[in-house]
């Protein structure tokens, strides 16, 4: 199979690895020359095979829009284009209806799994017709966690539904950081408390709260101690907020993903440690940048990227 991917910033860098490890052909576009295959979109698409299957991993909102529109007009009916990103899934019933005017095909795919998914595998929640998802699924099978159940991906359901899923899933990551982090400041109040970081090493086995967040929460604490080399200030993405949005909608309660949502805004008027601690997170499992603690650097990269990966930030990244 030869697809083509657009967008190879901290996401789609990584996708296109890891499709290319498990046998898939792979021709991907980047603004940035120096990770791209092509010089552009119509070269991009004169390189695949009919029909073209095309997976699209750029920023949300504008640019994704933009992007659908010039494949409208260079695809050829029956071609199929998979969309990655971070997108609202409101827009997805917006971007399948512009493309099947032409006879073009539209899944929507929430993918899960920062910047360790190249080795990890992602997991994967999609939206469209069952016939198109069976068309995609060696590109599905390539992308999750090899040897595992089928539980890594779900055909969620209709167009819009695994931009859904992937919010609802941002929304509760919010929530789950909250919570470790909470913990975690108070266990750096109390002087009797002598090793933080080796309670929350022992919580990682046996214990009912055990996760990769916590695994992700020790690697962090082990690389900065006390987190002294960074600032609390705590970006969001926009899921989490889309989540609540959601929720008050619905009128389906979410107090705990909603006052995760709120103390990131509170992060950005006073440093606190469980903050520290959620932006120490989002660098490890997600490669977003945190703020220096040295006044003199006002940004520090998080996680582990290459520098061909940090080249774009894109969409599909992680909260």
């Amino acid at each position: 199979m030869h697809i083509g991917l657009i967008g190879l910033g901290k996401m789609g860098f990584s996708m296109r690895e890891r499709l290319r490890r498990n046998g898939i052909q792979v021709t991907g576009f980047d603004r940035n020359p120096v990770v791209s295959d092509v010089g552009s979109l119509p070269d991009l698409v004169a390189e695949l095979p009919p029909p073209r299957i095309v997976w699209i991993m750029v920023p949300s909102g504008e640019t994704t829009a933009a992007v659908v529109s010039e494949l409208a007009g260079l695809l050829d009916s029956g071609d199929l284009v998979i969309e990655g990103g971070n997108s609202h899934y409101t827009e997805d019933s917006r971007h399948a209806g512009m493309l099947a005017a032409n006879g073009i095909r539209y899944l929507d795919c929430g993918v899960s799994g920062g910047i360790w998914g190249k080795d990890n595998g992602y997991g994967l929640m999609v939206g469209g017709d069952p016939a198109d998802v069976a068309a995609a699924m060696p590109l599905f099978d390539a992308l999750r966690p090899a040897g595992t159940r089928a539980d890594s991906f779900v055909h969620a359901g209709a167009t819009g539904a695994g931009h859904y899923a992937k919010m609802v899933h941002n929304g509760i990551e919010y929530g789950l950081m909250q919570a470790y982090a909470e913990g975690y400041e108070l266990l750096e109040s109390q002087d009797i408390v002598q090793d933080v970081p080796g309670i929350l090493r022992a919580w990682q086995d046996g214990t009912v709260i055990r996760s990769w967040l916590l695994e992700l929460a020790v690697r962090a604490l082990e690389e900065d101690p006390g987190l002294a080399r960074i600032t609390g200030y705590v970006e969001d993405s926009g899921e989490g907020r889309w989540t609540v949005e959601e929720a008050l909608s619905a009128g389906v309660p979410a107090p705990a993903i909603t006052s995760a949502v709120f103390a990131r805004f509170s992060s950005r008027q006073e440093d606190s440690p469980a903050m520290k601690l959620v932006a120490a997170l989002r660098g490890q499992f997600g490669g977003h940048p945190v703020r220096s603690a040295d006044p003199a650097g006002s940004e520090a990269s998080g996680g582990h990227r290459s520098a061909a990966e940090q080249s774009i930030e894109d969409a599909g990244a992680p909260e």
